[in-house]
């Protein structure tokens, strides 16, 4: 295959096909959506079948636990893909609405409507229910996508894709608005995210390796977020039953995931109080402590932290640990270390809570609300394509709005300009 050939067809297909999509209506896209579903109720077995085979090959290859659990289809996965399909049709369609009008002295109007994006570049590894979140979304939003999943699933995108395209057809679209890419070749990735001409914004999804090496070469707009160095910092006001409820949430729920906390402040007037009973639960849960001087003194069995740890993202059973004189100690500490993702004040100090929202850098900011919150579904967005630590047009979880962009619209009956 030739691969930069290949990769000018699949571009091609992709823009011809995105101004059909943003054509479609509510109900066309909507049905397209529930052809979808269906099939992939229908096809369970094909599905299954076609994973097991990635599965094989990828513990041949010897792909860790993570990677592989990421990668296993299910029955209850597949159930839920077509539920998240049923979801996204429940979602108010965001594509032509009109906003923000008002009148010029002229007499004309002005106004801005919701439009697609265009183009959507999404490259990501492992996991198959990526494929079809991506493509509900964005068949949605009314764009057109080009998806490179991880070499490990080609077999099992492969199997989503025809799917996809049966659903697409069915409802009268064209089936390039979803490209599945076929090959394994790297080289494809080097050349989707170069195609300026064809592709309007990049979406990674993946390991801070792959988003890093994407966002350095990419020529065109990407939206990501690198990872998720999330913190909970508990305040001289704090409530310490829900600061063990929240912290126990935020860190041990799930230790994989970009929303789980890796930080832990507590203000130092609290900290001989608390912060024991904090560790012990921690513990309780096999999870390594390493703290400062004062963390470790208070704390039997915590490690000593290095300045790389408060830098760290684990997704491992590790949490660093700080005392901190007070709210704007933990603010400025937050805004050196984290990675822009998600943090939390526990608090029962209005004036502190309000100080930590509004100077607190990053994509999604809580009060007395767990870490893990910080998700598309939880936010009330259906699913999501990713969260993104960016500041230019979507921050925090990516939904069908984040898909969008905004153009202004003049409404007059005549007018000049004098």
């Amino acid at each position: 295959m030739d691969i930069k050939d290949y990769m000018q067809k699949v571009g091609v297909a992709a823009r011809k096909a995105s101004r059909v999509m943003a054509a479609a209506d509510a109900n066309t896209k909507n049905q397209a959506l529930s052809y979808i579903a269906e099939t992939i109720l229908r096809d369970k077995a094909v599905l299954l079948a076609a994973n097991k085979q990635d599965v094989g090959a990828a513990k041949a290859n010897g792909l860790d636990a993570a990677m592989l659990d990421r990668l296993t289809l299910t029955e209850k996965s597949i159930n839920a893909m077509a539920e998240g399909l049923q979801q996204i049709v429940a979602l108010p369609d965001p594509i032509g609405e009109m906003s923000n009008f008002k009148y010029r002295p002229s007499g004309i109007q002005i106004g801005q409507m919701r439009v697609p994006l265009g183009v959507i570049g999404i490259i990501y590894e492992a996991r198959p229910n990526v494929t079809i979140d991506a493509a509900g979304l964005c068949i949605k939003s009314g764009n057109a996508t080009i998806l490179r999943g991880g070499s490990e699933a080609i077999h099992c995108n492969q199997a989503l894709a025809k799917l996809v395209h049966e659903g697409l057809e069915k409802a009268g679209l064209p089936k390039s608005a979803v490209q599945v890419i076929e090959t394994t070749d790297r080289a494809a990735v080097g050349e989707l995210i170069t195609m300026k001409e064809y592709v309007d914004v990049i979406v990674p999804r993946g390991g801070k390796g792959l988003i890093e090496r994407i966002s350095n070469d990419a020529r065109i707009p990407v939206i990501k977020h690198l990872d998720g160095n999330c913190h909970v910092y508990i305040d001289d006001e704090a409530d310490l039953t829900k600061a063990l409820a929240i912290l126990e949430n935020s860190k041990a729920q799930r230790l994989g995931t970009c929303n789980t906390a890796e930080s832990l402040l507590i203000a130092r007037s609290v900290a001989k109080a608390m912060l024991p009973k904090l560790a012990d639960m921690l513990t309780k849960y096999g999870i390594e402590i390493r703290g400062c001087a004062e963390t470790c003194a208070l704390v039997k069995q915590a490690k000593a932290a290095t300045e790389e740890d408060y830098y760290t993202e684990y997704l491992a059973a590790i949490i660093s640990c700080k005392v901190v004189s007070g709210v704007d100690e933990a603010i400025a500490h937050i805004n050196q270390y984290s990675s822009q993702h998600t943090d939390a004040i526990v608090t029962e100090n209005y004036t502190n809570a309000r100080k930590f929202l509004r100077e607190v850098d990053s994509s999604s900011v809580m009060v007395n609300a767990s870490t893990r919150f910080a998700d598309g579904f939880e936010y009330g967005l259906g699913a999501e394509i990713g969260i993104s630590t960016d500041k230019l047009h979507a921050r925090g979880p990516v939904g069908l709005e984040g898909l969008t962009s905004l153009k202004y619209i003049v409404l007059g009956d005549g007018q000049v300009r004098a």
